[in-house]
């Protein structure tokens, strides 16, 4: 659910399309405005994260599984809904439960949305739980361009962090209101540590003793870079590029045990891993220098070459998990929360742990950081000698050396596995959109719809992410995108038998269902999460799972098959996710006036799906929708 979201902005509305209040919101998909201003001053009157009513989200879910549940699935469900919400039943003892919790936390849903996701998932973190973002390319195709570029996009994020050290950085707003902050202060100096049951987040940056450094990592070995003077200021530009090129020359090949690899086996083999190498005190004072560290910069090795075309495509799957165990996936460190990725043809992005922050957090970081790089560089008096970089240690044992093959072989296997494709499409953006006025959101969201169902013949569960962030410590919300309008819409797209008029009413009523559900969810009345909550707090309370938590028709409620998120960049970086699960899509996409581009990932593993085929048959939904309203005298 924490993956990449959008932002949108609430407006006053229409009429709740299934009856279950009476009103609610409009909502259309905006930047967050900026407003300079002490943060931290606004985080104290921010609202907390409300409970929804037990009785409307479970109406609510029953609307959400008419167009993806069989109709007796359907029936023996609202049989346990029904028990489920009776008077004095178990639901309404979890929802007391819940209510009380919610009073006494500043967010109810984000821990719990946090250990369902991450923090007790034992995945790899590399494509599966992790994100990127991929930087427009540079010029440059050497080994001096790209370490003067990584000096710079160090400089850059030590003049961000210095805007969050200092509260100075602007307030994002939306719809008028503030949004927390307090992402921005976990996404540097943090890490997440392995554990056998559970990872931990840690987060170093408001200690007594913050950290000063970053981690460099080349050719697999490891390097602390103190990257602040002895008068607090931070290294100049040139400053961090003789430090790096002493890195680099220090390192000339891969010649020590790929350490970095470890970080991208299974949770579980990794935490065993880890509990070995911390008996060692090198190896325990190593991990903890990288784990401190602001963050880890990696200086890649060269790629395959590709053309300028396909430089998108290649230059995500390096971002992603670097090409392998034979190319740059040992050149990383997965579990730090930010890494800057610099590779020698031009190849740029960062790679980042969803669990510490937010998408559209780190693509404010980046498009900050595209901007400066783009600002022309200052003339600086004469660099003083600084000491050298010191290279981390590890002393590898017979049982660190098998885990570092295992994690070898995995990690090419996942490589391999992940089939990452991006799509410019051209032929219109949101301002043709804006002219019909119809939301671009809304109407992508139902091609993407249409789209699944000419390749598939079903609907399937899908959602947007969506932002929490104007709740205190709030994090991401599912919008459900498939609903019985969106169902009725995409089965008579094709129809021969249908009217084109008939066809823009259903496309109409479709996208007034999606954004009344965009108001729903970002307004805190979102259903998964609600029914998460509930779920865990049987758990907790070690009570007999209700039934309508083991019922067919809530695995299949959150069996995603396409995972969506929109995510704007002023400076066209490319976000980029993988597949929560082995037979879904995710699907990143950003909007400008005149183009679309979209960024759609599937594993090779699952047979039925292809990323390549649903990009090609999503390009003709889109332009047909578009004919359709061209012929419409409604939408011209």
């Amino acid at each position: 659910m924490l993956r990449i979201c959008t932002r949108t902005m609430v407006n006053v509305g229409m009429l709740y399309p299934y009856g279950l209040v009476k009103s609610c919101h409009l909502v259309k998909s905006v930047s967050a405005s900026l407003v300079t201003g002490r943060y931290f001053t606004h985080q104290t009157g921010l609202p907390s994260l409300p409970v929804p009513p037990l009785q409307q989200t479970c109406e609510y879910y029953l609307s959400l599984l008419e167009p993806i549940v069989e109709m007796e699935e359907l029936k023996r469900t609202k049989e346990l809904v029904e028990e489920f919400q009776k008077a004095g039943g178990v639901g309404e003892r979890l929802q007391r439960s819940l209510e009380m919790k919610a009073r006494n936390t500043d967010n109810w849903s984000t821990g719990y949305a946090l250990h369902y996701d991450y923090d007790s998932n034992r995945v790899p973190l590399v494509v599966h739980s992790n994100v990127g973002a991929v930087f427009p390319q540079m010029d440059f195709k050497d080994k001096d361009g790209q370490t003067r570029c990584a000096a710079r996009m160090i400089a850059a994020v030590l003049d961000f962090k210095t805007m969050i050290d200092n509260e100075t950085l602007p307030v994002e707003y939306m719809g008028g209101k503030p949004m927390c902050m307090k992402q921005y202060s976990q996404m540097l100096s943090s890490c997440r540590i392995p554990g056998l049951e559970k990872d931990s987040l840690v987060f170093h940056g408001k200690s007594s003793n913050p950290p000063k450094h970053i981690t460099v990592v080349h050719n697999s070995q490891f390097f602390v870079l103190d990257v602040y003077n002895s008068d607090g200021t931070p290294l100049t530009v040139d400053q961090l590029y003789v430090q790096l090129e002493r890195i680099c020359n220090s390192s000339p090949e891969i010649n020590a045990e790929p350490v970095g690899i470890l970080t991208t086996l299974d949770r579980n083999s990794w935490s065993k891993a880890y509990i070995s190498l911390i008996k060692d005190k090198i190896n325990k004072d190593s991990l903890s220098t990288i784990e401190r560290s602001i963050c880890t910069v990696c200086l890649d090795g060269p790629i395959p070459q590709a053309s300028d075309e396909m430089y998108n495509t290649y230059a995500g799957l390096q971002i992603m998990h670097g090409g392998g165990s034979q190319w740059n996936s040992a050149n990383r460190w997965f579990d730090k929360t930010l890494q800057l990725i610099i590779g020698e043809e031009g190849a740029q992005g960062f790679n980042m742990s969803h669990s510490a922050a937010d998408g559209t957090v780190f693509m404010v970081l980046a498009d900050y950081v595209i901007a400066s790089m783009k600002k022309p560089e200052k003339i600086l008096s004469p660099v003083v000698p600084l000491p050298k970089p010191q290279k981390l240690h590890f002393n590898i044992t017979p049982d660190i050396k098998k885990y570092i093959e295992e994690a070898k072989q995995s990690m090419d296997i996942i490589a391999q596995n992940l089939d990452l494709r991006v799509m410019v499409f051209s032929h219109y953006g949101k301002k043709v959109l804006k002219d019909h006025k119809i939301s671009p959101d809304a109407f992508i969201q139902m091609a993407i719809q249409l789209a699944y169902y000419r390749m598939y013949q079903r609907c399937c569960p899908s959602y947007e992410a969506a932002s929490l962030r104007t709740f205190r410590d709030g994090r991401v919300a599912a919008i459900y995108s498939t609903t019985s309008a969106s169902a009725a819409f995409v089965k008579a797209f094709d129809d021969p038998k249908k009217k084109n008029t008939e066809k823009v009413d259903l496309l109409e009523k479709a996208m007034k269902v999606h954004r009344w559900n965009t108001g729903m969810a970002i307004s805190g009345q979102e259903v998964e999460g609600h029914l998460i909550g509930l779920s865990m707090l049987a758990a907790e309370e070690e009570i007999s799972m209700p039934d309508v938590f083991t019922d067919i028709s809530f695995h299949k409620f959150l069996d995603y098959r396409l995972s969506t998120s929109q995510v704007t960049s002023k400076s066209g970086c490319l976000p980029c996710a993988g597949p929560a699960l082995l037979e879904s899509y995710d699907m990143c996409y950003s909007l400008t006036n005149v183009d679309i581009t979209f960024v759609v990932t599937a594993y090779h593993t699952c047979k039925e799906n292809n990323a390549a085929q649903l990009i090609q048959v999503l390009e003709n939904a889109l332009l047909d929708m578009r004919a359709l309203l061209a012929q419409s005298p409604r939408t011209n």
